[in-house]
């Protein structure tokens, strides 16, 4: 799987084969990670910095239109009701 992407990694850095099939198994399980969970985990890890819901909101809204697949654009109620129901 993906093997044209791990011979790249392989030719083009330090990596060895399985190092670069993993880095490529991260990086495609980050991406592909659902858009409620990714919401969530980013709500926690900005709390834990001290950011507050308006700041965090707003950031989390902004960075899901960089994701590789985007979702639609979602409200600021819309993030909140799926980090608290």
């Amino acid at each position: 799987m993906h093997d044209e992407l791990v011979d790249h990694l392989t030719r083009s850095t330090p990596l060895n084969r399985g190092e670069a099939l993993r880095v490529v198994q991260d990086v495609l399980a980050f991406f592909d990670e659902p858009t409620e969970d990714y919401v969530r985990r980013r709500h926690r890890e900005l709390q834990t910095q001290g950011l507050v819901n308006a700041e965090i909101f707003e950031r989390i809204g902004a960075d899901l239109k960089y994701r590789a697949v985007a979702p639609p654009e979602l409200t600021l109620r819309q993030l909140r009701r799926i980090v608290y129901g």
